[in-house]
């Protein structure tokens, strides 16, 4: 969304999920092609058994990668699109409906890096004790979508509460208004929405193409 106070990119609906799935693909191919390869084979080794521990570091330098690999071959499309959505989901509701007198802003709580850290470390609790990612998920989502809004302009919010326990107050009586004008004025606004909107349509076209639509609605993992 867009602030016409301090003129603020700030990414829409298309831009987030997008972006988010595109950054997923790419990390899932980097360490595709990374990893070793199986003897005689061109395909690389899997480490996909959702309870398998990887050993330590020391003792198998791949571990790391092959852990992150793994993440990215079970992980949900539908919760990733999810969790870039899920600060815009939390915040913009209640920043500027709910809590609009005390807060007047759609960027609070789930746009710091204190909720990044909460979500994360859980996360990665649940999946080194039960092998569980969805969690992780929810957080990659949520740091793209940081990094999409580019939070370390507003440093205020990120590192909340280092610079107090009040969030700046935004004026958001006109934001549809700033919403729909940003979208055919301002590049910084529809570029990323049509980068966005780009990959989505080519994930839904690879999906026809592959005949997944149904495995991404009955599990998600289709990457």
């Amino acid at each position: 969304m867009y602030d016409n106070v301090r003129g603020r990119k700030q990414m829409l609906l298309l831009a987030h999920p997008g972006i988010t799935l595109g950054a997923a693909i790419i990390c899932k191919a980097i360490l595709t092609r990374s990893l070793p390869l199986q003897p005689n084979t061109n395909v690389p080794m899997k480490y996909s058994e959702p309870n398998q521990k990887a050993p330590p570091f020391k003792k198998a330098p791949a571990s790391g990668r092959a852990s992150l690999l793994t993440f990215f071959q079970r992980i949900d499309v539908r919760l990733l699109l999810i969790g870039s959505l899920l600060p815009d989901i939390v915040d913009k509701p209640l920043g500027t409906y709910f809590l609009r007198d005390s807060l007047s802003s759609g960027k609070i709580f789930c746009h710091t890096l204190v909720f990044l850290l909460v979500i994360t470390l859980t996360g990665l609790y649940l999946y080194r004790g039960h092998g569980k990612i969805w969690l992780l998920t929810l957080s990659f989502g949520t740091f793209t979508h940081l990094i999409c809004d580019q939070m370390w302009g507003n440093l205020h919010t990120l590192l909340w509460p280092a610079y107090g326990f009040a969030f700046k107050r935004d004026e958001i009586s006109h934001w549809i208004q700033n919403i729909l004008y940003g979208l055919h004025s301002d590049p910084r606004i529809y570029v990323p929405e049509l980068i966005g909107m780009l990959i989505l349509i080519w994930f839904a076209l690879t999906l026809m193409h592959r005949r997944k639509f149904q495995a991404l609605l009955r599990n998600g993992q289709v990457l």
